[in-house]
C-alpha cells in the first residue's frame, strides 16, 4: 500500500474507470492489481483470498466474483487501456525507473488452449517445441534499468514488425528523449525492411537488429578481405560495410563481428544498424548484450499475468495486463527498499515468501490501521522501513491517508 501512494495508483485507476466518486469500478481494478501480485491464476481462489482479509487490501467487504470483473473490463476499450501505461510510464519516468537510453523490444507468446482458428507459433522460440496456438504479447523494456515501459497484446496473426510500428510510438509518449535516438535492441524476427525503413525515417529511435545467420549472408561475411575489418582485441575483429538493398533505396549501416584468432576458428554475426554514427564496439559489445534483460524479464516476472491466457478479447486482455504493470512497478519499489534477500527473488517466489506467508493481525487505532507481523524475516530491515509510516510518508512528500479505504492511514509493527 506505501508503494501505490507513492505511485500515485488511485488516481491512475480512477481517471481509468471514470466513474464518480463512490464508485466500486477503482476498487474492483486494484482486485486486479493485486491478484497480478500474489500471481493468482482466477477468481476461484476467492474462497482462500477472502479468509485472509484479501478484501480489506481493495477496500471492498467482499472479493468480487468473475462476472463484476469481466463486465468492467469489457466497459473499457484499448485505447483506454493504452492511456493507462502510459500515465503510470509518465510516473514511473518522474520517479528515475527509465533511462531512456536502451530500449528492448521483444514478443513473448503464451501457449493458448482456445478453440478458434489461428495461426501456430512456437512458444518463446523454443525451437524443440512444435508449433501451436499462442496468445501474443509485444513488450518495450528499458534495457539499462531493466523495467516494464509498455506493452501490446494482438492477435495470433500480428507480426513482430507490425508490433514494433505500434509499440515505439507507445513508449516515445513516456520515455524521455536525448541528444541522440535512443537505441532500440531487437532479435532476428525484426529483421525486416519495412521495420527498418519506417525505424530510420524516425528522429527518436535508431534500430540495432542481428542479421539472420543464413548462409547467403555467411558467405558474404567470409568474403570479406582481412583488411576490412579492424581488430578491437584478441579474438575480436569489426568491419563496416553498406548493406545494399537495390536501386532506388538507401543504403544501410552493415556491422561484421567476427570473432577468432585463426581462419580456421572464425565464426561471424552481422547487424544492421539504422544509426551510421553509432560506435560500432560500444553497440556491439556492451549495448546489445543488454537485450537478454528482456528473456531475464520474462522469466522472474511472468507469474504476474503474463503467462497465461484467459480470453481472447484483445480490449480484456490490455485492461488485465495493463494492471499487472501496476503490481510490478510497485513490487519493483517495494523490493529495492527492502534489498537482500528480496529483491533478488522472482514474482512467484515473492508472492508466496512474502506478501502470502507472514502471520500477523489487523487492528483500527483511531485514524490508524495497524498491522502487527509476528516473526517476520528480517525485521530489522522491515522495522526500519515501515514502522511510524504515516510519519515517513510525509517526510516524503506524500499523503500517508489511503483514499480507498476512507482516508485511514497504515502503519506496522513487528513482533
Amino acid at each position: 500500500m506505501p508503494e501505490h501512494l507513492r505511485l500515485g495508483t488511485w488516481d491512475l485507476v480512477r481517471a481509468w474507470a471514470a466513474q464518480p466518486s463512490g464508485h466500486v469500478a477503482p476498487h474492483l481494478a486494484l482486485q486486479l492489481i493485486h491478484e497480478a501480485a500474489l500471481g493468482v491464476t482466477g477468481i476461484r481462489q476467492s474462497r482462500t483470498l477472502s479468509q485472509k482479509g484479501f478484501e480489506l487490501a481493495n477496500g471492498l467487504p467482499y472479493v468480487a466474483a468473475d462476472r463484476p470483473i469481466h463486465d468492467l473490463l469489457d466497459a473499457h476499450t484499448v485505447a483506454q487501456a493504452q492511456e493507462l501505461q502510459v500515465a503510470l510510464g509518465l510516473v514511473r519516468r518522474a520517479r528515475g525507473h527509465f533511462a531512456g537510453r536502451l530500449l528492448a523490444i521483444d514478443p513473448h507468446r503464451i501457449p493458448s488452449y482456445s478453440q478458434r482458428q489461428m495461426r501456430r507459433h512456437r512458444s518463446n522460440h523454443k525451437e524443440e517445441r512444435r508449433a501451436g496456438k499462442c496468445a501474443q504479447t509485444f513488450f518495450a523494456l528499458d534495457a539499462d534499468t531493466r523495467q516494464p515501459v509498455c506493452l501490446l497484446t494482438g492477435t495470433a496473426s500480428r507480426t513482430a514488425t507490425e508490433a514494433a510500428l505500434e509499440l515505439l510510438p507507445l513508449a516515445e509518449r513516456i520515455l524521455p528523449a536525448h541528444d541522440r535516438p535512443t537505441l532500440v535492441l531487437a532479435d532476428s524476427e525484426h529483421f525486416t525492411l519495412e521495420l527498418l525503413d519506417q525505424v530510420r525515417a524516425w528522429q527518436r529511435w535508431a534500430l540495432l537488429v542481428p542479421m539472420p545467420q543464413q548462409p547467403y549472408y555467411r558467405r558474404q561475411w567470409e568474403s570479406l578481405p582481412p583488411d576490412a575489418f579492424r581488430p578491437q582485441w584478441a579474438g575480436l575483429a569489426t568491419a563496416c560495410r553498406s548493406f545494399d538493398r537495390g536501386p532506388g533505396r538507401p543504403p544501410l549501416s552493415q556491422w561484421v563481428q567476427r570473432c577468432g584468432e585463426r581462419p580456421a576458428d572464425y565464426h561471424f554475426k552481422g547487424f544492421l544498424c539504422t544509426d551510421d554514427r553509432r560506435d560500432q564496439v560500444e553497440s556491439l559489445i556492451v549495448d546489445f548484450p543488454k537485450r537478454w534483460h528482456i528473456e531475464e524479464f520474462f522469466h522472474d516476472h511472468q507469474a504476474l499475468g503474463w503467462q497465461r491466457a484467459g480470453t481472447l478479447n484483445l480490449h480484456i486482455r490490455y485492461g488485465q495486463m495493463s494492471f499487472a504493470l501496476f503490481a510490478q512497478a510497485a513490487l519493483d519499489q517495494l523490493r529495492q527498499r527492502l534489498g537482500q534477500p528480496f529483491s533478488q527473488w522472482d514474482a512467484s517466489h515473492f508472492a508466496k515468501q512474502c506478501l502470502a506467508a507472514w502471520d500477523g493481525d489487523i487492528r483500527v487505532h483511531r485514524d490508524t490501521i495497524v498491522v502487527t507481523y509476528y516473526n517476520a524475516p528480517e525485521a530489522e530491515c522491515l522495522r526500519s522501513h515501515f514502522e511510524r509510516l504515516p510519519d515517513r510518508l510525509q517526510a516524503e512528500g506524500v499523503d500517508p491517508r489511503i483514499p480507498w479505504l476512507y482516508n485511514f492511514k497504515l502503519d506496522f509493527r513487528f513482533r
